[in-house]
């Protein structure tokens, strides 16, 4: 518990001009491995009779102790002038194999001697599928900050094809397929009336640029940023602090064209995807990221964000 605590509040005191990304990678690789294997040691060792001798026990459990030490140890290496998102990524892979050993000690201490137990498995198998995850961790900031973007985007197209499949349905309820009872149907509130359905197509409009904005900003990532020195780490942290609002942002405008629709809660959220996006394109346009062969798609995505932002200010003001 003491080590949980360590990991979620400790800071590196590692320099980071003396810091070799290389070595540390490969010595945080056979960290996990150690663990996976002390893990499987563990568990074996109490899977059946007859029990472990005490001195055997003190061996077991001193080596898997060492192991997760060396383990946190070696995450404090890594030092956030790295980039604060590889850190961040770095420091829950950690979190959950320390999670996995002390579930599975948990669970070793409180099964009666027996053979291989379902809980036994199950937190031995969390163990290695934690440590498994290690050779998927991205291994420096422009690829820790993509992987987030990229799951961002995906939450972005999911929204956006759920909005655009109750819209395309030929049907203005977008409830039908949750209630069966048709008596249930005769509230209108569950109905969109036409104006709702003028206002959906620039909300729609926004979440396309979120979508579009994701996609374009990770093109520019890809291409152009760099790991470099600490101003082009900062910026690719800086991006992936403000892409992360992204999809909430959207999810709070999609939730919101649900009716009975409120046409002021509509603009709010609607607003906020519209400011959360020039932030994300104003950032891009300050960083390295950007050369002028980049320019033209942010000032498109600029004006489709102005374009749609006033269409839905005119339609919900004209409702209400």
């Amino acid at each position: 518990m003491e080590i949980f605590l360590f990991l979620t509040e400790g800071e590196s005191l590692w320099k980071s001009e003396n810091f070799d990304l290389q070595h540390f990678w490969k010595t945080l690789g056979d960290c996990y491995k150690a663990i996976s294997h002390e893990a499987t040691k563990l568990s074996l060792a109490f899977s059946k009779p007859p029990l472990p001798s005490v001195q055997d026990c003190q061996k077991l459990t001193a080596d898997f102790q060492k192991s997760t030490l060396n383990l946190t140890t070696v995450y404090f290496w890594l030092p956030k002038s790295q980039g604060v998102t590889l850190r961040r990524l770095v420091r829950d892979a950690t979190v959950d194999i320390v999670e996995g050993v002390i579930q599975l000690l948990n669970v070793i201490l409180s099964t009666p001697l027996q053979s291989l137990s379902q809980g036994q498995l199950t937190s031995t198998g969390g163990v290695w599928e934690a440590c498994d995850k290690f050779s998927k961790l991205p291994k420096d900031n422009q690829a820790a900050v993509l992987s987030l973007m990229s799951s961002y985007a995906a939450i972005v197209e999911d929204a956006l094809e759920e909005i655009e499949q109750a819209q395309n349905a030929d049907n203005p309820d977008p409830f039908s397929d949750i209630f069966d009872d048709a008596d249930s149907r005769e509230n209108r509130d569950t109905y969109w009336s036409e104006a709702d359905k003028q206002i959906i197509a620039p909300c729609l409009g926004l979440v396309k640029a979120a979508k579009a904005c994701l996609k374009k900003v990770s093109g520019a990532m890809k291409t152009h940023g760099k790991v470099d020195n600490l101003q082009h780490i900062t910026q690719l942290d800086d991006l992936g602090d403000i892409t992360s609002e992204i999809s909430p942002s959207v999810d709070e405008l999609v939730l919101s064209l649900y009716p009975p629709m409120d046409y002021l809660t509509v603009r709010t959220n609607a607003a906020n995807v519209a400011m959360v996006l020039n932030k994300v394109l104003e950032i891009t346009k300050s960083s390295h990221m950007c050369p002028e062969s980049e320019n033209s798609w942010l000032q498109f995505l600029s004006g489709a964000i102005e374009h749609n932002m006033d269409k839905v200010k005119n339609l919900t003001q004209s409702s209400t």
